[in-house]
């Protein structure tokens, strides 16, 4: 059968328990992890929706939990677990209660090990290659009331386009559009090449035809994902940069604002940053990880360039777009790092006047190679420089949004903050901002603000 006949056959199961109960079975879905695991699970929800189900306030309510999982750190992995942990307490009160588990961290052979040995409970478990054959594997828990596993190891097993179903959006105006999947780059330490694949760009005729899809029902920016943007076009039958990518997307009559994640360093082009100075379309904000100011622990990273290297990128895009805003990744206590190597890294953010920097601690993956690095620094260490980096990355973040205070800014509203008269939305270079508004405000408006109060992680001000 077909995966619209499956969901046909859900439908029906799901009949019978409206009959049973008075009402439809409700869904929870948690994501964790990167926007690719955010825009997944909008087509895993619209897949739930076309199979009947309605929205539940809570696990515990749920007749249906999903995980959307990542496991690019152990701690991300343990806070599943966790989670797994209290809804086996949840299910011994509703046997029925269907647990699925699914994207990076089943992939991962020790945690299907795991969770056979330690989470029985979990009912339905797949990985990053087959999310389009979720119909089907549900069906087949349902039918059967047995714990359904099924690992693909590649997309030549599955679909590596975006998989059929119906996709709702968690946001109207907004939508990430998958440009390609997977990483080639191996990094010493990261675990998504393993669980994510070989690269695999999607053509170019398929992706404009989904975001003038997406613009015709009311979307006004589009954020493109893959692994690595940069790398965008090879393998294609008729390669394509990704700064000719965004050009095409540009053409896309209606659509207000184009952003794009994650830049690897190694592959940002000069034509890339042309294109992003030339086109009023594409978001001065560029998300570009660095991981470490240290030369020397960027090759053991295997990272494909020095912190000279990536300084003069910096550079380079200051000089093109001198407004534009640059965020970061930075990583803490690789194994080897010493206090120089940390003396590095906190040189090299100050030099580049990061905007934003999501700060990490490192945390070995087993199965990469860094994991068989013995020089661990200590806990305490690592602790103490990470604090150190925050104090040194959120003065560079407020530093950032002062600039703006007194000024009017254009921001694209995202909603209705936390109270009335309130909104929220956010800038071309990504900062948050609540802002009152005498004017009723919908998702996509363009929104003229005036700032008047700024803080590390938002502004706000007042609707002109």
């Amino acid at each position: 059968m077909t995966e619209i006949s499956y969901i046909q056959q859900v439908n029906k199961l799901n009949n019978s328990f409206v009959s049973e109960n008075g009402r439809p079975p409700g869904m929870f879905i948690q994501t964790f992890g990167c926007q690719m695991n955010e825009r997944e699970s909008e087509k895993l929800h619209g897949f739930l929706l076309a199979m009947g189900y309605n929205e539940s306030p809570s696990e515990e309510e749920a007749d249906l939990v999903l995980y959307n999982t990542c496991c690019v750190r152990g701690s991300a992995e343990q806070k599943v677990y966790g989670r797994l942990g209290r809804l086996k307490t949840f299910k011994k009160k509703q046997p029925n209660k269907v647990i699925v588990l699914c994207g990076c961290m089943p992939q991962r052979e020790e945690v299907i090990e795991e969770v056979k040995q330690n989470h029985r409970h979990v009912d339905v478990v797949f990985g990053t290659f087959n999310k389009h054959h979720f119909p089907r594997l549900l069906f087949e828990h349902l039918i059967q009331r047995k714990t359904v596993i099924e690992i693909l190891q590649d997309y030549s097993e599955a679909s590596a386009d975006e998989f059929d179903g119906q996709t709702t959006r968690f946001l109207p105006h907004k939508a990430g559009v998958t440009v390609m999947h997977g990483c080639d780059n191996y990094c010493s330490y990261c675990i998504v090449p393993y669980v994510r694949g070989r690269e695999k760009s999607r053509p170019v005729e398929e992706i404009l035809t989904e975001i003038e899809a997406l613009v015709a029902d009311g979307v006004k920016e589009v954020l493109l994902l893959g692994q690595n943007v940069n790398s965008y076009g090879r393998g294609l039958e008729t390669p394509i940069s990704f700064s000719e990518l965004l050009k095409k997307i540009s053409e896309v009559s209606g659509l207000k604002r184009i952003r794009f994640m994650t830049s690897h360093p190694k592959d940002l082009s000069q034509a890339l940053i042309e294109t992003m100075r030339d086109n009023k379309k594409i978001c001065k904000h560029i998300h570009l990880p660095i991981q470490v100011g240290s030369s020397q622990i960027l090759e053991a990273m295997n990272r494909g360039y020095t912190k000279e290297q990536y300084l003069q990128l910096i550079s380079r895009l200051r000089e093109a777009i001198p407004d534009i805003a640059i965020g970061t990744d930075i990583i803490v206590g690789f194994p080897g790092e010493s206090e120089a190597d940390f003396a590095d890294t906190l040189d090299a953010v100050k030099q580049a006047g990061f905007s934003s920097a999501f700060t990490f601690m490192y945390s070995p993956r087993e199965g990469t190679p860094a994991a068989d690095l013995t020089d661990e620094i200590p806990k305490e260490i690592v602790q103490e420089r990470f604090n150190r980096l925050m104090e040194t990355v959120k003065p560079l973040q407020l530093a950032h949004n002062q600039q703006y205070l007194n000024q009017v800014v254009e921001v694209m509203a995202d909603g209705e903050s936390d109270k009335p008269g309130r909104f929220t939305g956010r800038t071309d270079d990504n900062v948050l901002v609540h802002f009152e508004s005498d004017n009723l405000v919908t998702p996509g408006d363009m929104v003229n603000v005036k700032i008047n109060e700024y803080k590390t992680f938002y502004m706000a001000g007042s609707a002109q």
